[in-house]
This record gives C-alpha cells, sequence and structure tokens, in this order.
C-alpha cells in the first residue's frame, strides 16, 4: 500500500542539488559542524573517508547478489521476513507494494547464525561476513553520531551513540534489491516483460529509528525531498556511505535536525542492490532531548516516549504518512 504521489510518477518536480559530502579525515571540529548543518537542512549527507574496509563491504554485496539470485522457491525458504527474512512485494504491514525484494537481519551475532542457515549454502561464511558488516558499520554510525552531539554542543557527547551501543538495541542490516523485471512471490517464473518506464520500487517514508547508513551498487535511483512536491536524486558513488537522521534523530535533537524523506525509483536497465543498517535503539529506551537542546526559546517538540511506542504506531501507518508529526498528536489526546 506504498501512498499514491500526489501526482503521476515522473511529473513530479525533480531538481539536481549538490548534497554534502562530508571528509571524515578532516578536522574534527570542522566535521562536527558541516554534520550538524547537513542535519539541519537536508537531514541526508554523504560521507568520504568512512573508514569501513572496502573488503568488508564488497564481501557482503557479493552474498546480497548471490541471493538475489537464486531462483524464487529457495529465496521463499528465508522468509517471510515476520519480522526477519526474506520479503517481496509486500514492505510494511499494511501491505504496501513496490518493486523491491528484500532480506531483512537483526544485529544480533546469534541470530544473524541461525538465520543463515536458510539464506546461505554456506551459513558460517554468510554469518561471518554479515557480523563484520555490522560490526564496521556500527562503529562508524557511533562515530557520527558523536560528531553530531559534539556539533550540537552537547556536554554528554555519547548521548546518542550509546543507543545502538546497547546490546538490546533494535537495530537492523537490511539488503534491498529492486530488479529491472518485476518480482512476483507467487510466480515462480521471474522473466516478466518490464518497461522503460521508471516505477515506484520503495514508496516515499522517513526512516522510524535514529539513523540509517546506506550503501548501493553503482546504479540511481533514490531520491530525497527537503521541501512538498521536490524530490532531488541521490548520484550513486561506491566511495561513500548515505546518512539518513530518522525519526529518533528528529526528536531527540528536539527538531534541530530532520527526518529525511526519501523514495527509490527502479532502473529498466539495471537491478539496484542497497544495503541499509537502521540503527535504532532498545524497545524500553525513553526517548527524550538532552537539556542543552531545550530551552526558553525553544521549549521541547515531543514529550518524552518509548521506542516500542513510537515502533508500534508508525508501522501501523502508510508509507506516505508523516509518522512523527501523527505520533505526536496521538500521545497528546
Amino acid at each position: 500500500m506504498v501512498v499514491p504521489p500526489p501526482t503521476p510518477l515522473g511529473t513530479e518536480k525533480v531538481r539536481a542539488v549538490d548534497i554534502p559530502i562530508i571528509d571524515l579525515s578532516a578536522q574534527r571540529s570542522e566535521v562536527s559542524k558541516l554534520i550538524v548543518k547537513a542535519c539541519g537542512k537536508f537531514g541526508f549527507f554523504k560521507v568520504i573517508n568512512h573508514g569501513v574496509p572496502n573488503h568488508i563491504i564488497a564481501k557482503l554485496e557479493h552474498e546480497g547478489l548471490s541471493f538475489f539470485a537464486k531462483p524464487v522457491p529457495e529465496k521463499l525458504r528465508a522468509g517471510p521476513a515476520n519480522p526477519f527474512g526474506y520479503g517481496c512485494k509486500t514492505i510494511g504491514l499494511n501491505g504496501d507494494m513496490g518493486e523491491i525484494e528484500y532480506l531483512v537481519l537483526n544485529t544480533n551475532p546469534l541470530s544473524i547464525a541461525e538465520r543463515s542457515n536458510t539464506i546461505s549454502d554456506d551459513p558460517s561464511k554468510f554469518s561471518s561476513i554479515v557480523s563484520d558488516y555490522i560490526e564496521a558499520v556500527r562503529g562508524l554510525g557511533c562515530e557520527l553520531l558523536d560528531l553530531m552531539a559534539e556539533g550540537l554542543l552537547v556536554t554528554d557527547t555519547s548521548v546518542f551513540s550509546r543507543l545502538i551501543r546497547d546490546v538490546d538495541c533494535d537495530s537492523v542490516l537490511r539488503l534491498n534489491h529492486y530488479p529491472p523485471v518485476q518480482v512476483d512471490c507467487n510466480d515462480r517464473n521471474t522473466s516478466h516483460p518490464y518497461d522503460n518506464r521508471n516505477k515506484v520500487g520503495f514508496g516515499e517514508h522517513s526512516d522510524p529509528q535514529i539513523l540509517t547508513l546506506l550503501r548501493s551498487n553503482d546504479v540511481g535511483g533514490l531520491q530525497i525531498s527537503i521541501e512538498d512536491g521536490m524530490w532531488i536524486p541521490v548520484t550513486p558513488d561506491p566511495n561513500t556511505f548515505c546518512v539518513n537522521v530518522g525519526d529518533m534523530l528528529q526528536a531527540m535533537t528536539n527538531g534541530r535536525f530532520v527526518s529525511v524523506r526519501h523514495r527509490v525509483l527502479t532502473n529498466s536497465g539495471k537491478s539496484r542492490m542497497s544495503m541499509a543498517y537502521f540503527g535504532a535503539p532498545s524497545l524500553q529506551t525513553r526517548i527524550t532531548a538532552p537539556p542543552e537542546l531545550v530551552t526558553p526559546n525553544r521549549l521541547s517538540l515531543y514529550r518524552p516516549f518509548t521506542w516500542a511506542e513510537y515502533k508500534k504506531v508508525s508501522y501501523s501507518l502508510r508509507l506516505g504518512d508523516s509518522r512523527l508529526e501523527l505520533f505526536r498528536k496521538c500521545i497528546e489526546d
């Protein structure tokens, strides 16, 4: 149930904008300022010199593409994604439809090891590769969150990052595959004709978690929106990670950062695969802004709530709904 855009796909306003690319090897104080600026204006930026080894990225990409290249009956052994495992087309609890297939994994090593038995012909190898990737990108995520806190002049600079360091955190890794042909979970023959028009691969939404770290193969399709009706294409770059501000971070910064709305369009000539790490707190974590971000001139926009409360509400909504605003109304009523 991807919410239809207000205008037919392909007729919306699209314009090229220079999305911030931040070099993490630069002077730390300057990096933190640039990150805060990007999070406030776009809710999105790219990072280079990120420290995640290329061989770790390449191995996971290879494993992901190998899995999605399997015959449909073999992939279905790893599903349904409830919430972890393989899914196809059905994106959300309400049956949001898109041109997509995906693999969702809990970031807990024991969960990965168990799930690998239905995913890979070499479960031990797959589990090791996924765990190495998660460890590396979690480290990057923690570094970015610390830089954000420093840039916001928050005294406790680990206030954001310790939420995804928590052993009970609710973070997930999701591999998304957007084939150049339609995927039908109920049809064992995937060689359907595919027209040359772009289609929605993943509909307009914001990410409910704290932040998202995204890598993709060298195929475009990702777009972000910083104003109603205007879409900005994100050029794929194999040397960068894309960083999305999520709903939790918008709430924890008292609205200083914006949770970016984004979508993915399919490509009629090439398949696209992305690897997204969604950093989330533990279910019972109390979400509230640090005291430095709540002042007489900027009162608290959100009353405290738990990630479990927000997750329950947000996952019941349609993709196009503004989750955080609807949730705020819900808890205020």
